[in-house]
């Protein structure tokens, strides 16, 4: 479980073709906390790390992964968003992730306001319907605020600390970001549709 609270950016070291997956080597200092078999969330992805040292992590990626998230085009050298598990007793500030991306979007527009910056997301109509205005939903395992939504996406709006400590602050049109809508939303909708 995660909170959508990015701690870190990393950069990916190395990506390893490991049959129909991918072994990925993540360089970040979070790494020194983490225990072998830890969970960490990559991108809102979440991971379980093997061979962590001081100062990288490896995880492996299988092929469902690749396929549902935005880590299959990833390359060596691109950042990424990295968050370590919420611990019993840690508080929660964001909202609950649990690091099961959904599906992706698309960034369709970038535009300041102010000292924000407003991002509008294009999605498929099944992610959709679980995106509510002023709902919580994770891009890229950033926990956020949706701030608009009609029938073709959505738009988040994002603060100078977000910008600065995410990728999100570098998004442009054309890039693919992971998300995961508020699970009580799919709760709900399951329990709804039993009556």
């Amino acid at each position: 479980m995660f909170t959508g609270l990015v701690e870190a950016t990393a950069q990916v070291r190395r990506i390893e073709p490991d049959g129909d997956g991918v072994r990925l080597e993540v360089a970040t200092p979070l790494a020194g906390e983490l225990a072998h078999g830890d969970s960490i969330a990559v991108n809102g992805v979440c991971l379980t790390a093997v061979e962590p040292d001081g100062d990288s992590f490896r995880a492996d990626v299988m092929a469902e992964t690749l396929r549902r998230s935005s880590l299959g085009p990833l390359g060596e050298g691109d950042e990424v968003n990295v968050e370590l598990a919420l611990r019993a007793g840690g508080r929660l500030g964001g909202h609950m992730v649990q690091g099961h991306v959904d599906g992706t979007g698309e960034v369709e527009s970038v535009a300041d306001e102010g000292f924000a910056r407003v991002v509008r997301i294009s999605c498929a109509p099944e992610l959709l319907r679980y995106v509510v205005e002023k709902g919580s939903i994770a891009v890229d395992g950033v926990s956020l605020t949706v701030a608009a939504v009609d029938d073709g996406g959505f738009s988040v709006s994002l603060i100078p600390e977000t910008l600065e400590r995410t990728t999100l602050g570098r998004a442009a049109p054309g890039r693919v970001v992971n998300l995961e809508v508020d699970v009580l939303a799919k709760y709900v909708e399951k329990l709804v549709n039993r009556v």
